[in-house]
């Protein structure tokens, strides 16, 4: 019988859960955590896939080396750190051998560049006819400042930093052949919080935080349940420009999701906008028990939302 994509990763998580972790954090989060004494390593890898993940009649090899790094940095300031490395592996067809590569790397490294990330190693492959760009990114913190997916609190707010659905809706553009819209930019030029994920790390009142990257419908169940909690979500309160399925369904805003203690919401949220220029808006709380609610308007939605999976 198929399965779904986390409940095969969750079979992973199980598989190898009575193995030595050395000192590595298991399974759970968007990277794992090495404890390195007043400082913290944090590890993630992500794929870009063609066909999956891009489309190469319509991103160029310039937009997807930019995705291909901010997708792994993105995972990386949800953690609350500052990355620091990266190892990249691409497997190439013949076509994409020589210009694309050479564009795509000149990318990588101004992006690299841009934001004081070393590549500190990877690998390179043939394939048969589609492009595979994997990243394996490094960041790193003070010990306190690491945010886990396991810390939310029934109380707390939940909220988000800037607007979602407008990768979700650029997809869409893109698929239709409308590729000057801002949304299909957004869509096609992903951006890490980088800034705002290290000042958030710093501050003791944001309890749980992951980035949003399969749609809040998907990624604040993955709190919930690592925290051993229950959500309510108020619809009317996300902020987005497109219709509501985008901004909840839809993936690779990229945006951070995260629960802050709420007597702290609103000095936190001024003082971060203050410091990053990125709102922080809240649309929901922590709640006792396991359940997701979905309101509007402070009564129960009827919208079966669900956010975007791979399998």
């Amino acid at each position: 019988m198929k399965k779904s994509e986390f409940t095969f990763i969750g079979d992973i998580a199980t598989m190898f859960a009575t193995l030595p972790h050395h000192g590595f954090e298991p399974i759970g989060d968007d990277c794992t955590v090495l404890d390195m004494g007043s400082e913290s390593l944090v590890i993630t890898t992500d794929m870009v896939v063609e066909d999956i993940h891009f489309l190469r009649n319509i991103s160029s090899p310039e937009e997807v080396a930019h995705k291909s790094l901010m997708v792994n940095l993105s995972d990386v300031a949800a953690m609350g750190a500052r990355p620091i490395a990266t190892l990249l592996s691409l497997s190439l067809p013949e076509s994409a051998q020589g210009e694309w590569s050479e564009a795509f790397m000149r990318r990588y490294h101004a992006e690299s560049l841009k934001v004081g990330v070393a590549l500190v190693g990877g690998d390179t492959t043939a394939s048969r006819d589609r492009i595979t760009i994997n990243v394996v990114a490094i960041g790193r913190a003070p010990k306190e400042c690491i945010k886990r997916r396991s810390a939310a609190k029934p109380g707390d707010v939940v909220c988000v930093t800037g607007k979602l659905g407008a990768s979700s809706k650029g997809l869409v553009d893109n698929m239709f052949g409308d590729l000057g819209t801002e949304a299909a930019r957004i869509h096609r030029l992903a951006q890490a919080r980088i800034a705002e994920g290290v000042w958030l790390g710093s501050r003791s009142e944001v309890r749980a935080m992951m980035d949003v990257s399969d749609g809040i419908a998907s990624d604040i169940r993955h709190i919930m349940e690592q925290s051993g909690v229950g959500a309510e979500i108020e619809l009317s309160s996300i902020p987005t420009d497109y219709d509501i399925r985008f901004a909840t369904t839809g993936g690779e805003d990229y945006e951070l999701l995260l629960s802050v203690e709420a007597t702290s919401f609103e000095q936190l949220a001024n003082e971060f906008e203050e410091a990053t220029g990125t709102t922080l808006t809240a649309i929901g709380k922590i709640i006792e028990g396991s359940e997701l609610r979905w309101l509007e308007n402070g009564l129960p939605a009827t919208l079966d939302l669900k956010g975007f999976t791979h399998f």
